[in-house]
């Protein structure tokens, strides 16, 4: 009995050791610049947008540190979801009213990537990147017939004749169609609009480039869809410059880097992840996405 106490609270004793290594980790893989020297900060922008706290709490650190002077959002997303890519828009617009912000497009910064992009003073691409698909889409799946052949009947209580719009267990009719539709164009139309303000490009021009085309970085250039070509560490030097530092600068990564133990810890796994990589596919929703392999 001893040994099996004994033997309980080694394992005890091994698992604070190892949670306080992770958080200890956590801690300085966030802080490895400790010199006075004014500072970039990187906001990576990474996979399909599902969620914009990670990016808006960023934002805030950013905000509250005197030492970081300008700003680099790296962007490597097809888009995801318009609620959180709007969010984040809005919140780095503001912020490049207060510092210099400048994006730069990794292989794809399309559709809620590109969105998010505008929000820059100056934006990056390479020649072969992948970006535009300024559009909107919702897709919905219809078990009606497979429910039928496997004789499983629904009952739908409802208040009104559109609260169960889109629901998998009924075709839509024209009418959800065309109430869907106008949510789209509604949301398609405050794209273009960002587009048109922030890239200075008028209505007959913009109808071209708005249609859910993708781009590469040479055409994107050709297009003033950005505002030049080169790679990450062009665009950084560009951050730097804007911002008043000399080349190579200091760089703070946001959001904060977490191992993959921790986030198991979390029970935030990479198999959920990647379970929810594509939420337009499986999720009620408006999304600003392109509809390519990521």
């Amino acid at each position: 009995m001893r040994l099996f106490f004994k033997s309980i609270l080694t394992i005890f004793i091994l698992l604070i050791i190892l949670i306080v290594g992770i958080a200890i980790g956590a801690f300085f893989s966030g802080n490895k610049n400790f010199s006075g020297k004014d500072k970039i900060a990187v906001i990576n922008v990474n996979s399909v947008i599902t969620q914009s706290k990670d990016y808006l709490d960023s934002i805030k650190k950013i905000r509250d540190n005197d030492k970081i002077k300008g700003v680099l959002v790296r962007i490597n997303s097809p888009g995801g979801a318009v609620g959180p890519s709007q969010e984040i828009f809005s919140e780095l617009e503001a912020l490049s009213k207060e510092m210099p912000v400048v994006a730069s497009m990794g292989n794809v910064a399309a559709s809620g990537g590109y969105y998010i992009a505008c929000a820059a003073d100056t934006i990056y691409a390479n020649p072969g990147t992948i970006t535009g698909s300024i559009g909107v889409i919702a897709q919905f799946a219809n078990y009606k017939d497979l429910l039928e052949w496997a004789k499983v009947d629904v009952e739908v209580i409802k208040s009104g004749k559109l609260k169960d719009i889109g629901s998998p267990f009924k075709e839509m009719s024209s009418e959800d169609k065309a109430y869907i539709q106008s949510l789209i164009e509604n949301v398609h139309s405050q794209f273009k609009e960002v587009v048109s303000k922030k890239r200075k490009i008028k209505d007959e021009k913009l109808s071209t480039l708005t249609d859910g085309r993708i781009f590469t970085g040479q055409q994107a250039k050709e297009l003033n869809l950005i505002d030049e070509l080169g790679n990450y560490n062009v665009a950084l030097n560009k951050a730097a410059e804007l911002a008043g530092i000399e080349k190579d600068p200091e760089v703070i990564e946001f959001p904060k880097a977490r191992s993959p133990l921790y986030d198991l810890l979390l029970s935030r796994s990479s198999t959920t992840a990647k379970l929810l990589g594509n939420p337009v596919k499986t999720n009620f929703g408006l999304f600003y996405i392109a509809n390519i392999g990521y």
